[in-house]
């Protein structure tokens, strides 16, 4: 079995977290904010998380990281997600999946080591005029074999109701990460509050098995 390492738990490193955790995959998630830390182990998003700066190169070290198979580097601060991706680097992790703010931010992780840089709005944005093309799903990024970053137009079941009664991380194992209504902007990490409309495109976290059953529903 892989071992994956979340370094942040913003939204989206928490929804990453919880998809792969959720598909009993070893995961450990870390970040220096311990409200975030508990946040994520009483929610039940994770059951091993740790208060860790990434930056210094001893903690990472002392906790073993090398061991790690994957490492997802969420963190929103450039200056720490660019330290953090060069240590996971020297220590030795053979994937590492960087989010980035802007091209130039993804230039530098890219030269130092990541081996996939996500630029979600921008995949979002690429994507959304081939809808009417293509299948209702359209892949965006596949970390391995079992999950994906991918965006699909929300299903009539979905309509009119808001995320929170959806209850979808429960009922479908799906994280929804961004929601992009007709002549809108890309919402990125959407409150539980948001109300999912017909026409909506959802850019979410899954795994494929997950995937498989979204591109079908109606």
């Amino acid at each position: 079995m892989r071992e994956y390492l979340v370094v942040g738990l913003g939204r989206f490193g928490t929804s990453i977290a919880q998809t792969l955790y959720e598909s009993n995959e070893e995961v450990l998630a870390i970040d220096v904010d311990e409200e975030l830390i508990q946040e994520a182990i009483n929610g039940n998003i994770v059951d091993n998380a740790v208060i860790v700066d990434a930056t210094d190169m001893k903690s990472l070290k002392e906790l073993g990281v090398s061991n790690y198979d994957v490492a997802f580097v969420c963190t929103g601060d450039v200056e720490a997600s660019i330290m953090i991706t060069l240590n996971l680097k020297e220590l030795g992790i053979e994937k590492i999946i960087a989010k980035a703010n802007s091209k130039s931010h993804g230039k530098v992780l890219a030269k130092i080591g990541a081996t996939k840089v996500i630029y979600p709005e921008e995949y979002m944005g690429r994507r959304v005029a081939q809808l009417a093309m293509e299948p209702n799903m359209i892949e965006h990024l596949r970390f391995s074999s079992e999950f994906l970053l991918l965006e699909v137009k929300a299903p009539s079941v979905f309509w009119g109701k808001t995320l929170i009664q959806l209850d979808i991380r429960k009922k479908y194992n799906v994280n929804i990460v961004g929601i992009k209504k007709e002549n809108q902007p890309l919402t990125p990490n959407p409150s539980a509050e948001s109300l999912i409309e017909k026409g909506d495109i959802l850019l979410v976290i899954t795994d494929t098995k997950t995937a498989d059953y979204l591109e079908n529903l109606k």
